[in-house]
């Protein structure tokens, strides 16, 4: 039971819009997401946007778009509001201009005046003495009165935080017991000004006012954990639980490719996948549940996610994982909500017949990996596309014995009406003749024939879907090629 605390679960993801959302962050979100289910919480959407220059609305919306699609649905933010707003951060000046004239007045930060070229002297300084570089103090110990004076000269400063030497441990959900020594960061900027907060601290203080219990990040964010719990600290407030999640890797276990690191989600979508098909992996990226299932809707998710079940080693990026499990995820999917899904994928003259549409699809169904194969696919059905006449050919049978066999299995079919074009139908009736005169001989030029392709669906799902009419008639084209 990883949530033994009295207090309510509150969780939160917090993207900066300065991108779209990749990979990682909707792995996050989903975590927290199923987190706040699990234990009847509450899911926290806030944007992060203090920097003014980066920050987009485009992007925000996208963001927001995304977690839609997914299904990850937030219980206060931007969009909705909630009783611990404002949820963007650059509505929240006031709040933190409050928070650093505390720390300022009460001496645990400080106005820090140093030049570029100071800092960078005091850098090769410890360099060259074989320590790891951090800020020397130089400006920790001025008087208010001074700095004050400073100020009002126009000098140009930030506000640095005291950080006090000392060990800091703390338990992490899924790493255990986690030991840092503060000593080694020195003093941090926390603010560029009283209204221009830096990260660290803007995420100390909206973790707080917002009374989130549970920090579920990935491990990139580690090192920001004691600075937070630092500052966290020295205004007096509690600490969450925190959580941090293993990297993405590639399949060789090395550092995942910007190819797929970089990919939006909105870039997956696009691509063909279906919102059920990502969450699962996103599940199984470092999540490990009881039993060897690979396919859960995300109410099991829910029922069987322990946090004590992620992993502490990187996780494994597959995309060819994420391809089975959506071609599995579109099995499972009813032809006709298919055909839905399908609206953006293929051309609109397609889309006026939706039955027409709907067999193909049950038709293509086995072959299907992304909603974006169907197109091509599927095409044959509606334009008989340009092939030799060497595909007609059974192993090394003649163009000669190919053509025969064609046309006794034309005349069979002129004898069937139009209203018995069935699977079935047809299946009984061509079977028999299969037989007799072999299986591949008859049925591979048959296939390939109306498809004009090497592979396809089977010659009696192809009839069906085409009709009479047209299946002759491709039939004939296939005789004209080889005689």
């Amino acid at each position: 039971m990883v949530n033994d605390s009295k207090k309510p679960v509150r969780v939160r993801f917090a993207p900066s819009p300065t991108g779209p959302l990749h990979i990682g962050g909707a792995r996050t979100t989903l975590f927290n997401w199923i987190f706040a289910k699990k234990y009847n919480g509450r899911f926290i959407l806030r944007i992060e946007d203090t920097d003014v220059e980066r920050s987009k609305k485009e992007y925000e919306e996208e963001i927001l778009n995304g977690l839609k699609w997914l299904g990850l649905d937030w219980d206060e933010g931007p969009d909705i509001g909630g009783e611990f707003g404002p949820y963007r951060q650059s509505e929240k000046i006031d709040i933190y201009e409050k928070y650093l004239k505390k720390l300022i007045d009460e001496e645990k930060a400080y106005y820090c005046f140093c030049s570029k070229e100071e800092l960078e002297a005091d850098r090769q300084a410890m360099l060259s003495q074989g320590l790891a570089p951090k800020y020397s103090g130089r400006c920790r110990n001025l008087s208010k009165e001074e700095s004050f004076r400073k100020i009002e000269k126009g000098e140009s400063f930030v506000i640095r935080f005291k950080i006090p030497a000392q060990e800091l441990e703390f338990n992490d959900l899924i790493r255990g017991k986690i030991r840092f020594n503060s000593g080694l960061f020195g003093d941090i900027i926390v603010a560029k000004g009283l209204r221009e907060p830096l990260y660290n601290f803007a995420v100390a203080i909206d973790d707080y006012e917002m009374q989130i219990s549970h920090v579920i990040r990935g491990e990139d964010h580690l090192s920001n954990t004691p600075k937070q719990m630092l500052m966290r600290e020295a205004l007096g407030f509690e600490h969450p639980k925190y959580a941090h999640l293993p990297l993405i890797l590639a399949p060789d276990r090395s550092k995942l490719s910007k190819r797929y690191l970089e990919t939006s989600l909105s870039d997956y979508k696009r691509q063909g996948y279906l919102p059920e098909a990502i969450n699962n992996f996103l599940a199984l990226l470092g999540w490990h549940p009881e039993n060897d299932r690979e396919i859960f809707s995300q109410e099991e998710i829910i029922k069987e996610f322990d946090l004590k079940r992620v992993q502490k080693a990187g996780a494994v990026f597959n995309i060819e994982k994420l391809e089975w499990l959506n071609a599995q995820y579109i099995k499972k999917t009813d032809s006709k909500e298919l055909v839905k899904k399908l609206t953006d994928f293929i051309p609109s003259e397609w889309q006026k017949d939706k039955a027409f549409i709907s067999k193909m699809i049950e038709a293509e169904k086995e072959r299907i990996k992304k909603l974006t194969d169907f197109k091509e696919l599927a095409g044959f059905f509606f334009e008989l596309p340009e092939y030799d006449g060497e595909l007609l050919k059974w192993q090394e049978q003649s163009f000669e014995k190919t053509a025969s066999n064609l046309k006794t299995l034309s005349n069979l079919l002129e004898s069937v009406e139009e209203n018995n074009f069935s699977k079935n139908i047809l299946e009984s009736i061509i079977m028999p003749i299969a037989e007799t005169i072999g299986r591949g001989e008859s049925l591979w030029p048959l296939r390939a024939a109306l498809s004009g392709q090497k592979a396809s669906p089977g010659p009696f799902e192809i009839l069906e879907i085409l009709g009479k009419t047209e299946s002759l008639k491709r039939i004939n084209i296939a005789i004209n090629k080889i005689i």
